[in-house]
């Protein structure tokens, strides 16, 4: 068996759409759809364990409608950050605990990883062959329940819209010196991602010239819409796109901005455990997960993107049909996992 830590360098930077080479690719099971006996199943398993790291918020609300629509049949909402996700089930797996019966992630990779090392059941419903093909696992080993976006934002209270930057070039205007916050991409898989792929666009260059710029450098996608909200600096080079819609809606003086470059797309992914200890209840709470109801609380709750074709934005939402998106080659960029923390750590003195 791999170690935490081999598993962990291995699947840190793993993402995108592009989710397998064609010549791994085999037949997925057929698609299960709900059925009596599954619900009779499933409800005298009583329980199902899942690792999320969905924002707590939005995961118990999930957690909370299957419940109301299933009877008899508790959610225990494990979550955490997706990396320590990641880890405890490494954990988990290496003490040959077996307590999770969904994992889901906002790093794709890992299911990637889970998937190498067999510790999923390839399960598929009506719903989730909906999905674009690109959005799920070929095997039916997983698929992407939601996206985000990492985004450029400025305060509208500091920076008129003519006068905020556009792109990621705008960024190196000098007037921005001092100005900026970004999130460290050493932290989680998927500013990694973010990072990567704007490096790809833009080539290393534009990161060493935007380390000049006096970057704040923060921990979190997060935080960098927040720093915003507060007007600690009135321009943010990345950050999560839900957190802004988030931010938004309750009255912060923050503007969404997607770079005319292009605009990294964060990939999460949900699957089943092998070993899940209520089996039943896992394939009825994906079916869930991944159907229009479930898909649509993504959205209207979390601020997330969804795949599901049904799935509606809410007003005032730039449709991801309308959005020019970065993706990365999972290969490409998981040989590049390396470079990109060295080049980062000697760009910006991190």
């Amino acid at each position: 068996m791999m170690t935490m830590a081999r598993i962990t360098r291995r699947a840190a930077t793993a993402v995108a759409l592009l989710l397998l080479a064609p010549s791994a690719r085999a037949e997925a099971p057929a698609p299960t759809p709900v059925t009596p006996e599954l619900v009779a199943a499933a409800t005298t398993e009583g329980r199902v364990g899942f690792y999320t790291s969905i924002e707590l918020r939005l995961a118990e609300k999930l957690g909370k409608a299957f419940e109301g629509r299933y009877p008899g049949i508790a959610v225990e909402v494990e979550r955490s950050g997706a990396e320590r996700i990641f880890q405890r089930v490494a954990q988990e797996e290496e003490s040959e605990v077996h307590a999770a019966d969904v994992v889901e992630s906002s790093d794709i990779g890992h299911a990637l990883a889970w998937k190498r090392q067999g510790l999923l059941a390839p399960f598929v419903t009506p719903d989730i062959m909906r999905l674009p093909a690109d959005a799920r696992d070929p095997d039916g080993c997983f698929a992407a329940d939601r996206a985000t976006l990492s985004v450029i934002g400025y305060n509208t209270r500091l920076v008129k819209p003519g006068d905020a930057p556009k792109s990621f070039a705008d960024l190196l205007d000098p007037r921005w010196s001092g100005r900026i916050v970004k999130a460290h991409p050493g932290y989680s898989g998927t500013i990694m991602t973010a990072t990567f792929e704007q490096s790809q666009a833009l080539g290393w260059g534009y990161f060493e010239r935007l380390a000049k710029q006096q970057v704040m450098q923060v921990q979190s996608a997060t935080d960098p819409p927040r720093k915003l909200a507060l007007g600690e600096r009135p321009v943010m080079a990345d950050g999560s796109e839900y957190v802004m819609f988030d931010l938004q809606a309750s009255g912060n003086p923050v503007a969404i901005v997607y770079p005319t470059e292009g605009t990294p797309l964060i990939v999460g992914s949900a699957a089943l455990m092998k070993a899940a200890p209520h089996p039943n209840a896992a394939r009825l709470f994906i079916a869930f997960l991944f159907s229009r109801d479930g898909q649509q609380m993504m959205s209207d709750i979390g601020g997330l993107r969804s795949f599901h074709p049904e799935v509606k934005e809410k007003p005032g939402r730039t449709p991801l049909s309308s959005i020019k998106l970065l993706k990365a080659d999972p290969l490409a960029q998981e040989r590049a996992n390396e470079e990109v923390k060295k080049k980062y750590a000697e760009y910006f003195g991190t």
